[in-house]
């Protein structure tokens, strides 16, 4: 009885920090969609679901599901994979195990404005560092690339977000690597397994916890992606770069011009909670599996 309170003296707190700042929010946000509303005074007009029967006739809001699922989808297979490309070889006994780790985490630590003006640098058309370096080795097609024109700046802004994010899931697919016990590679290697065989059968089992949390983690942050697109897009962010985030901070704030929709903005937020609540229910059930002790 006695412990049973002290536990929920202390849960207490933060559970109404938790209801107060998250769940109360969410709520409301619901609540707010159902609304026409700009966001400002009390004057509102319910308007029942037509904010998401706009949402289904609205061609922007499409575009920004498009572009956040191929996000999602395209930039998780790659950041995955890169991810486990490097903690192999980071592993395989190369030198500077630390080093590398800090290379590939620097982006995290980064500020988005510097790394977005990186980038606009490597692919400046005239003197950017990705077309002179197809110069140099004589792809003058690939050379004259506008890589952020209309219809490649989106395809070009996720080959930088993956850039962002790989090194960030690699320190997390590393964690869980580090703790599986050497003397496991050791009987592995005295029985002959080859390093995809390690990879398969020793790594990818004993982090099955460490990956469910990665995709689930990155689900979040692909379905929220907002900073580094809007900063890509320097002060005028086009349309092909829109996330469902950032068409949600346009319909509810406006870019130079205001708009100030925020009924139909947080209707848009709400179907934004909605996908990663499928998503990460989805990822669970798939994921789900026995216990691993070791």
């Amino acid at each position: 009885m006695i412990r049973g309170r002290m536990i929920a003296g202390f849960l207490t707190p933060a559970i109404l920090v938790y209801g107060f700042f998250f769940l109360l929010p969410t709520l409301f946000t619901f609540y707010y969609s159902l609304f026409d509303w700009s966001g400002f005074g009390e004057e509102k007009t319910f308007v029942g679901l037509q904010n998401y029967v706009r949402l289904w006739n609205d061609y922007v809001f499409w575009l920004s599901l498009w572009n956040t699922v191929m996000i999602l989808l395209v930039g998780g297979v790659f950041i995955m994979g890169l991810a486990f490309l490097y903690t192999i070889l980071i592993n395989s006994g190369i030198w500077g195990k630390k080093f590398f780790r800090f290379i590939f985490f620097l982006p995290n630590i980064v500020s988005v404005v510097a790394l977005s003006a990186m980038w606009a640098y490597i692919y400046n058309p005239r003197i950017g560092l990705l077309n002179t370096a197809f110069a140099s080795v004589g792809l003058e097609g690939l050379s004259k690339t506008l890589w952020t024109s209309p219809d490649n700046i989106f395809w070009a802004m996720l080959a930088a977000l993956i850039w962002v994010f790989t090194g960030f899931f690699l320190i997390l697919i590393m964690a869980g690597v580090d703790k599986i016990p050497a003397d496991m590679y050791e009987a592995a290697d005295l029985a002959g397994a080859s390093l995809w065989q390690k990879f398969r059968l020793i790594t990818v089992p004993m982090t099955w916890d460490v990956l469910t949390i990665s995709f689930v983690i990155w689900v979040i942050n692909a379905i929220k992606m907002f900073e580094f697109p809007f900063a890509f897009g320097l002060l005028q962010v086009p349309q092909q770069l829109y996330t469902l985030g950032i068409y949600l901070y346009v319909m509810g704030f406006g870019k130079r011009e205001p708009i100030y929709q925020l009924g139909y903005a947080t209707a848009i937020g709400v179907v934004m909670l909605v996908l990663a609540f499928v998503m990460i229910v989805v990822i669970r059930r798939l994921m789900r599996t026995d216990s691993l002790e070791f």
